[in-house]
């Protein structure tokens, strides 16, 4: 049984990342989609509606993608902060991605892979392991494809579903798991839908999920039909190489929040308004006839939403980042009653939730948030989760726009080390302000 101290040594180990994206994985998805639909065909069902133009990520948004296990694991444990996952939020979601400690193995003249531990999973829990570690791929890489392109943009990452529930009631199967705002104060957002899959078998299982993918991301429009862009990712984990990301996107138009630059002053420190819209997306008619198309499954922002949605996207952001120090009340204040307000909002207890009762100083940076204790190969050790402690004053006190204005200011000044002395341990800290540390336990020196 290999040490603690090593494995969180290892959690800071630096690796390359094999990504995937060209013509040839183009044409294989289209090819498994084709495929999928004459099987629907034969069984009498309707083929799926796919994004219509799936185009290879061009190569300079790509190139040097390097993530530590640690990172990977922060990435994961924020993408399910608002999921529902279970009564435990305390172990099920906030802590979800702690399971993962030795799953990953790689170094800075190697690619990532599986460790010994990670391959040794049990069956029934592949999927599990597969689904999770796809989605801190995914949008690690969905964070660096999109800062490379808007480079003078700040990158949200928006759970899907609890967006989507301040609107419509009923969300149906295919949708998004994530949107991705990329975004200025005080100008229009760009959202992309983000659909995240892995598997542990081959490249073949890896087109199969890409075209259900397609399909999932299909199902949100913003603006004009069609015209919005969207990233959709299946990681394929395999047991004897190098784990690899496929990735394919649509770079249509669309997608911008026009007018949403334009709210007035405040607008996002206040309450979303709860709507129940009528779930379906409206074709363009032809010109031939005089009634419009029939309208298809999913979910249209069309213009008149834009300033609504972009409230939603930025609360529900705000809110993913309160649930991660492990503050209900203050994550309760963002949603709405579909998007779970009474579920944050309950009084919690340590032993089945998180509770923000904790303040570390961490590569200098004073942050709050909470903490838990576990057991890694037998020795006790510490994880914090946090945000920094002035900006989650201001989300404390429901102040998204300070918020923003501060974290946009403050977007490059982060420090990139991934191992703080004092604190003995993994550190990672992103853009917005978040971090996830490890370290073993010494009731001396805790809280």
């Amino acid at each position: 049984m290999k040490p603690a101290e090593d494995v969180l040594s290892e959690l800071i180990q630096r690796s390359n990342i094999a990504v995937n994206s060209d013509l040839a994985l183009v044409g294989s998805v289209d090819a498994a989609a084709a495929e999928d639909d004459d099987k629907r065909k034969e069984k009498e069902g309707e083929p799926l509606r796919r994004k219509p133009c799936l185009n290879p990520i061009p190569q300079t948004n790509l190139a040097s993608f390097r993530l530590t296990p640690w990172g990977v694991l922060h990435s994961i444990a924020q993408g399910i902060a608002l999921s529902r996952q279970g009564a435990g939020r305390g172990l099920a979601e906030h802590w979800g991605s702690l399971k993962y400690t030795q799953a990953l193995a790689g170094s800075s003249n190697a690619y990532m892979r599986l460790s010994i531990e990670g391959k040794e999973t049990a069956e029934y829990y592949k999927a599990l392991q597969s689904k999770e570690l796809g989605i801190g791929f995914a949008l690690a890489l969905a964070k660096q494809i999109l800062s490379r392109r808007y480079p003078r943009h700040f990158v949200s990452i928006v759970h899907a579903d609890t967006a989507l529930r301040a609107g419509w009631a009923k969300l149906g199967h295919y949708r998004p798991q994530f949107f991705a705002e990329v975004w200025r104060p005080r100008e229009p957002s760009r959202v992309f839908p983000i659909r995240c899959k892995g598997n542990h078998s081959n490249a073949a299982a890896s087109h199969d999920q890409l075209a259900s993918a397609s399909a999932h991301v299909e199902a949100v429009h913003i603006g004009s039909w069609n015209e919005t862009p969207s990233l959709i990712f299946s990681t394929e984990i395999s047991v004897d190489s190098p784990l690899t990301i496929h990735a394919l996107h649509s770079d249509e138009d669309g997608g911008w929040l026009n007018g949403s630059a334009v709210l007035p002053d405040g607008k996002l420190d206040h309450q979303i308004k709860e709507e129940n819209f009528y779930p379906g997306i409206q074709p363009p008619g032809d010109d031939s006839i005089t009634r419009p198309a029939e309208t298809v499954s999913g979910f249209h922002v069309p213009p008149e939403r834009f300033e609504w949605f972009h409230q939603v996207l930025s609360r529900t952001a705000a809110a993913a980042l309160t649930a991660f120090t492990g503050d209900g009340n203050a994550t309760a204040q963002y949603l709405t009653r579909r998007q779970g307000k009474s579920r944050f909002g309950d009084v919690s207890h340590p032993t089945i939730g998180s509770v923000r009762d904790a303040q570390h100083k961490l590569l200098d940076i004073s942050f709050v948030g909470t903490d838990h204790v576990f057991r890694l190969n037998g020795t006790r050790v510490e994880a914090f989760s946090g945000v920094a402690e002035d900006l989650f004053e201001y989300l404390k006190k429901g102040h998204v726009e300070q918020y923003r204005s501060e974290a946009y200011a403050r977007r490059s000044d982060w420090p990139v080390d991934t191992w703080d002395a004092k604190w003995d341990g993994p550190v990672s800290v992103h853009p917005d302000g978040s971090v996830l540390a490890m370290r073993m336990f010494r009731p001396e020196i805790s809280g």
